[in-house]
């Protein structure tokens, strides 16, 4: 059993023609089940993104959907949330704070992770760097939230080793577009294995990048299958 916890569905905004791979992805590649964030809705407009993601949803069972916020325009997250919500078929949050402009340290990041806590849902949050440790300080401070550090950081991968310490909240899924040697036996030496997951940022990047990257560190098998599924089942009750 495979669970990638950060996926997406739709077309990019440059040259990529991926707007049905989602399911042809994971059939390559093994994967039984994808938590997925629609692209539109990640850089362009969340209401109609979530919406679209809703329609895919319904048709099948392979895939569960993000509700992505934008932390500027809570009130329509507010609102998707509410519509959205009862279908069953959404298993967390998502927010980029890069394409939203909503660092970190923002207080209107702050609010966004307030309403996905109230909501009961774990939040997919782009972490690169040391921002990783704010995350990790918004969770300590927000009761109830349950956060996921998309990237773990990126190259900042020893912050979030830092932060998974800091606060048992926040989990780490290692996709990135590089694979340094040792990134991720480092993590897991130092970190819980009960708070890693698995993801491959599909259809964005090819999976076969976070398999190789997690395949090269020397897991045990205990480890291996609580990145690769059971850690995911129990946060998204799936």
């Amino acid at each position: 059993m495979i669970i990638d916890v950060h996926a997406h569905w739709g077309p990019w905004f440059f040259t990529m023609d991926v707007a049905a791979a989602s399911l042809a992805t994971m059939d390559r590649y093994g994967i039984d089940r994808a938590i997925v964030s629609a692209t539109e809705a990640v850089i362009y407009d969340a209401p109609a993104g979530n919406r679209a993601l809703a329609e895919v949803l319904a048709g099948q069972d392979r895939l569960y959907g993000y509700v992505t916020i934008n932390p500027r325009r809570l009130p329509e997250a507010a609102k998707d949330l509410r519509e959205l919500l009862p279908s069953g078929r959404w298993a967390g949050v998502k927010i980029h704070t890069d394409y939203t402009g909503s660092p970190v340290t923002s207080p209107q990041l702050r609010d966004a992770l307030e309403l996905a806590a109230e909501a009961g849902l774990p939040a997919l949050v782009h972490t690169w760097g040391a921002s990783v440790l704010g995350l990790a300080q918004l969770c300590l401070d927000t009761p109830g939230l349950r956060v996921i550090a998309g990237h773990m950081g990126a190259d900042g991968y020893a912050h979030a080793i830092e932060a998974a310490n800091a606060c048992d909240r926040l989990y780490l899924e290692p996709c990135w577009s590089h694979a340094p040697a040792g990134r991720i036996a480092a993590v897991v030496a130092a970190v819980d294995d009960r708070q890693l997951l698995f993801g491959t940022d599909a259809t964005l990047i090819d999976p076969s990048s976070a398999y190789g990257a997690v395949a090269a560190a020397g897991l045990t098998a205990e480890t291996a299958e609580r990145i690769a599924w059971r850690n995911a089942a129990e946060l998204f009750s799936i």
